[in-house]
């Protein structure tokens, strides 16, 4: 045998670890990479945005509450009862089976069918509606292979049911099944049959396909004796035909649902059994829905009818015979549904369906008893046209006081809740859900029953259901914004519904366990729960409740509950599903895409809206309902980026011509009327007229509208700029009266517009301050900074010259763009700022940089005495060279190079901020060049006075007048845009929340360490061939410095490290040790020696030197902040 400790591993595998491991290094690199980026997205998505709720209307991440769970549906049924596991996992795979099935069809189906043809125009070439069709194969082929899954998962369902009551083992039955009753079965089995009802009713009204569905058969049939003159094979045109028949007559016919009882009834399986559990299941539910106060009705209330009904007509399918009592009772509660929203704008109407599908019913239901339902739909039509004011009036009030009590609940503390709270959040929570499902069934009600019964709608009732919609989407918004408060809330309420549960079922077990006769029942129902209990100690997945009410089902048999205990423990159950699937049934409640099919009351609503003068803010409720429509126009296929474009442009456009442009015209109006209130116009007065106020609706933040933002104030002022440039153009002497408009609109209504003076034009080489501005993070990373000479040089180019940037340069530019460009170039410069500043304080932040300076800053206040009070060189360079430990970037570069590159970065903006005002002085004083005196300047209009010159004459010279004053003032004050960057930085600096950043003064040894090998190393490069990063200067990083130290108020401190000093002594005693060895060295002959000392020498100069020129440019740039106190707080985004 072989002695597996004697073989030699290293040289088989003789560089193949280096290998793999190379690969991982590499995989693992760019997964960094990538996360990195995502992240990055992340943070700029939330950059504007950072709070305890972000933005409704962006939500950049969503906060899903429910529970998931990797588990596998056997594992939870599985118990030592064999037969009773298959049973369980059996129906629980069935019920899976349907769930996936609807999710299916609402995803896949529902809005496929329904978007078809829509936006398309009726002027289409010949050909092109049969070419529609041919796209939509496809997913007439998915639709088949669904239905027919659907087909037998029913039969299954049915075969399963038939066979747990029937089957039987040596003349017993095999499960003790008689007094077990799977409601949990009926009602998967029933929201299959809805799906079906959905897919059918949607398929029968869809009257394009039909008539597009027409022309492509008659286009097969042209083709079908000749088609290999189209180039088809004869095989596949058969194949074809086959499969559009099979279509035509299956799905097309709308006789899917019918399709699916025929097979059924084709089942030999007859048990009396299943019928009474039917019959009993539809007549519990019936009375349960008639007994339900309206407080307590969820989303699917009314929809429970077309299960209900839909269960109905299966029983009668499956078994030939309908127990009258019970259709009685259901035909009696038809009368009180008007009809039944399927989706969207789909209508489903209760008689209709049950006299179609048994047609024996025609004897018990005669045609009065049908006119009285479509009496009572009409009679409820009528009635809610009277009341529709006063029902939206009374849910805006409830809806105002649940939202005054969920912030009252969820204010508290979560780990301080009590049990009494706990109940509270609950009912809160389930309250909204239901505030929620009321109103959207009502507004899907009323707005799909007029357009069936072609009845239309009064504009106050329009305008009371656009009000509801409102409302509805405050209710989601209330969700949304406390949805982080809830999911923790959800958490507790979930764990104590299941506390209740459990506790019912664990006395249960216990009075089971105590009987000691054991028989088959009875041991079917401890396996049972068991099977609950262990289903219940979980997180609340959907897999694990469906699979405990199926096991519940099996348990309560032979009185194993009391009834009042059975059903309080079917009421938690129930209030636990209601928690847990809380976010869909929510959704599905505010889920507005039925607006798309009635966005023809849009421009009513938004003519409304600003006739009221009041409340504009509610706009951005409606276009957020408005993105539900986007979401369902996504899954209509094809045509869904048209269809989405249509509808942008069509409700943009309604909003221009209702809202925006009135108000502009008006807000225009009231301008003019004010300017010319010296004319003979209408009595302006406020206190005897009624002037409107346009503030509150100019204060409106903006808000999303599909996949961009509208700002009111904004369009506003753009509509004011255009309309005073474009007149002043066309009329130049009305300047003054729309100077005067535009001084009144910043008054009045706060609107700051832009001046329209047309600035003289120049021609210039050099980069323009436009375009430096525009890239002005490129700009300070490509140029180095000359602090002396006021100059930016070009860092490296593939030309053989540099570009630089000088005052002459930026003067030009200001002459060519106006002087209004200084301004706008100092808030880029800010912005900027902004950005660089936070990956400064992130660095700072560090908890290897933070350490590291603590660590010295320590070491230094206690040693300061030995260290005579200067801060040691040795630990600075100690600091330089240990950060390299922590990584290299693909360059080369540390942290600490990265750091200094960003401080350069910072003072290479301060230098361009420097350099714009000097430009704009420069600027000045090239136009003021020709006064003679500017501390006597002559009046030129008094001068005109009294030589009594003309109007004009004199007008021309007060202009002059003020030309030349205000090109004195700038000449001689200028703007201090240091002094508005220190004060918008330093207030936000100096709070204790950024205290990281007061370690600053300690990094700036080591710093300046790092700068002087930078600057040494980029100057050798200027004398060899290859000048690939090459400098001369770069005081960008000594006015950053001195920038950084302002802001900080750190100049003491660092006054206090004496770290230029500190080097000048650590140089010279360098320098007096080498002179010492020089002379010791004197009398030996050694040339190597001598030629190493001569290069040391020569190192210490240079470095001494470097180190005095940055201490010089350093003292130089401190001069420029040497202002006044900074005050501690400032308001921020004075800037901006």
């Amino acid at each position: 045998m072989l002695n597996i400790s004697e073989w030699d591993f290293d040289k088989v595998e003789d560089g193949t670890h280096k290998i793999a491991g190379e690969v991982q290094l590499r995989s693992y690199g760019s997964f960094l990479e990538e996360y990195s980026s995502q992240l990055q997205g992340i943070e700029e998505a939330l950059e504007d945005h950072i709070s305890d709720s972000w933005d409704i209307t962006v939500d950049p991440i969503a906060l899903q509450f429910p529970a998931y769970e990797k588990i596998n549906l056997l594992d939870l049924v599985e118990t030592d009862n064999k037969i009773l596991s298959k049973v369980l996992s059996v129906f629980a795979v069935l019920c899976s089976e349907v769930e996936l099935l609807t999710r299916e069809a609402r995803v896949s189906f529902y809005d496929a069918i329904l978007y078809y043809g829509e936006g398309e125009s009726e002027s289409l070439p010949e050909g092109e509606w049969q070419v529609q069709v041919a796209r939509f194969l496809p997913k007439l082929q998915t639709l088949w292979a669904w239905v027919k899954r659907c087909s037998r998962v029913c039969q299954e369902l049915v075969a399963q049911l038939v066979a747990l009551y029937s089957t039987q083992y040596n003349g017993k039955p095999l499960v003790c099944a008689s007094e077990v009753h799977f409601q949990e079965v009926l009602e998967h089995l029933g929201d299959l049959l809805v799906a079906l009802i959905t897919v059918d009713e949607m398929l029968r009204n869809q009257g394009t396909l039909h008539d597009h569905w027409t022309l492509f058969c008659r286009m097969l049939k042209s083709v079908h004796h000749d088609p290999v003159a189209v180039g088809i094979q004869a095989e596949k045109m058969r194949a074809l035909e086959k499969l559009v028949g099979d279509y035509e007559s299956s799905l097309l016919s709308g006789k899917i649902f019918q399709g699916v009882m025929q097979k059924l009834t084709c089942m030999s399986a007859r048990c009396s059994a299943v019928a009474d559990e039917l019959t009993g299941f539809v007549r519990s539910a019936v009375l349960e829905l008639e007994t339900r106060p309206a407080e307590l009705q969820d989303a699917d209330h009314w929809s429970r009818w077309v299960k209900l009904s839909a269960l109905l007509v299966m029983n009668f399918s499956l078994f030939g015979t309908v127990d009258r009592k019970v259709f009685k009772q259901l035909w009696d509660v038809n009368k009180k549904i008007p009809a039944v929203t399927l989706y969207a704008n789909i209508v489903w109407f209760p008689e209709q369906f049950l006299l179609f599908h048994i047609p024996q019913l025609n004897k018990i239901i005669d045609k009065k008893a049908q006119q009285q339902v479509s009496a009572a739909r009409q009679a409820f039509l009528n009635l809610k046209a009277q009341s529709l004011p006063k029902e939206v009036q009374l849910h805006s009030l409830q809806v105002c006081c649940w939202m005054v009590q969920v912030e009252t609940a969820l204010h508290k503390e979560s780990t301080n809740l009590k049990l009494e709270d706990i109940n509270n959040i609950c009912s809160l929570l389930l309250q909204g859900v239901q505030l929620a499902c009321g109103m959207s069934r009502l507004l899907r009600t009323l707005t799909n029953l007029h357009v069936a019964l072609a009845k239309p709608m009064s504009r106050s009732s329009v305008v009371a259901l656009c009000r509801l919609v409102e409302v509805l989407q405050g209710v989601r918004s209330m969700y949304h914004r406390h949805s982080v408060s809830i999911s923790r809330s959800i958490v507790h309420v979930s764990q104590h519904l299941l506390y209740q549960a459990l506790t019912t079922v664990t006395a249960a077990k216990k009075s089971l366990l105590q009987n000691k006769k054991y028989s088959e029942q009875h041991l079917d129902v401890l396996s049972a729960l068991l099977v609950v209990e262990r289903s219940m100690y979980g997180c609340t997945t959907k897999e694990r409740r469906l699979v405990t009410r199926l096991a519940l089902s099996m348990a309560n048999q032979g009185r194993t509950f009391r009834d009042e205990d059975y059903i309080l423990l079917l009421r938690t159950l129930r209030k636990l599903d209601a928690v847990c699937d809380m976010q869909s049934r929510l959704s599905a409640a505010c889920d507005c895409s039925f607006l798309y099919w009635h966005r023809v009351v849009l421009p009513i609503y938004f003519e409304s809206l600003y006739s009221s003068k009041t409340d504009l803010h509610r706009l951005g409720y409606m276009l957020y309902a408005l993105r539900d429509c986007v979401r369902s126009v996504n899954n209509s296929g094809d045509n869904s980026e048209s269809l989405k474009e249509m509808l942008e442009t069509e409700v943009w456009d309604s909003l221009r011509k209702y809202i925006l442009n009135p108000l502009c015209h008006d807000i225009e109006t009231s301008l003019r009327l004010s300017v010319h209130v010296h004319l003979q116009v209408n009595e302006r007065n406020p206190f005897s007229s009624n002037i409107p106020d346009y503030g509150p609706l100019l204060r409106v933040r903006p808000m999303r509208f599909f996949d961009k933002y509208i700002d009111i104030k904004g369009y506003v002022e753009h509509h004011l700029d255009q309309t005073f440039y474009n007149l002043t153009t066309v009329a130049l002497h009305d300047w003054k009266t729309y100077g005067e408009m535009r001084c009144l609109a910043k008054l009045k209504n706060n609107l700051v517009t832009v001046e329209d003076n047309l600035p003289s034009q120049t021609l210039e080489q050099g980069l323009d301050v436009l375009e430096i501005m525009r890239n002005i993070h490129i700009f300070v990373s490509k140029y180095l900074y000359n602090l002396n000479n006021q100059i930016f040089v070009e860092q490296w180019s593939n030309n053989k010259h540099l570009n630089t940037i000088n005052i002459r340069h930026i003067a030009n530019s200001i002459r060519t763009h106006g002087t209004g460009i200084m301004n706008t170039t100092v808030n880029f410069t800010y912005q900027f700022l902004r950005k660089k500043f936070f990956t400064f304080s992130q660095f700072m932040y560090d908890e290897h940089i933070k350490s590291r300076l603590l660590k010295d800053l320590r070491y230094f206040r206690e040693n300061k005495t030995q260290l005579e009070q200067k801060y040691s060189y040795e630990r600075a360079d100690k600091f330089n060279r240990g950060i390299r430990k922590l990584g290299l970037t693909p360059q080369g570069h540390s942290y600490l190079d990265q750091f200094r590159m960003l401080i350069s970065h910072i003072g290479n903006a301060m230098g361009y901020v420097r350099m714009i005002r000097s430009g704009g002085l420069h600027c000045c004083s090239n136009a003021i060049g020709f006064v003679p005196d500017l501390e006597d300047v002559v009046n030129f209009e008094s001068l005109c006075v009294n030589e009594g010159l003309s109007e004009s004459c004199i007008n021309a010279a007060k202009q002059l007048d003020h030309v030349i004053e205000n090109l004195g003032r700038n000449f001689a004050e200028g703007t201090e845009y240091f002094k508005l960057l220190v004060n918008v930085f330093s207030g936000e600096f100096r709070k204790p929340g950024n205290s990281h950043l007061r370690n600053f003064h300690i990094i700036i040894p080591p710093l300046t360490i790092n700068f002087v090998e930078y600057i040494i190393a980029s100057k050798e490069r200027l004398t060899k061939k290859n000048k690939g990063n090459a400098a001369f200067t770069d005081d960008g990083f000594a006015m950053g410095l001195a920038y950084i130290l302002t802001l900080l108020d750190l100049q003491v401190e660092w006054d206090a490290l004496h770290w230029f000093e500190s080097v000048q002594t650590k140089y010279a005693k360098e320098k007096a040790a080498l002179a010492e060895q020089k002379g010791s060295a004197r009398g030996q002959e050694d040339e190597k020696l001598q030629q190493t000392m001569t290069l040391t020498a020569r190192r210490l100069d240079v470095y001494q030197q470097e180190f005095e020129l940055l201490h010089y440019s350093l003292s130089s740039a401190r001069i420029f902040f040497q202002k006044d106190d900074v005050p501690a707080e400032v308001p921020q985004d004075k800037t901006a």
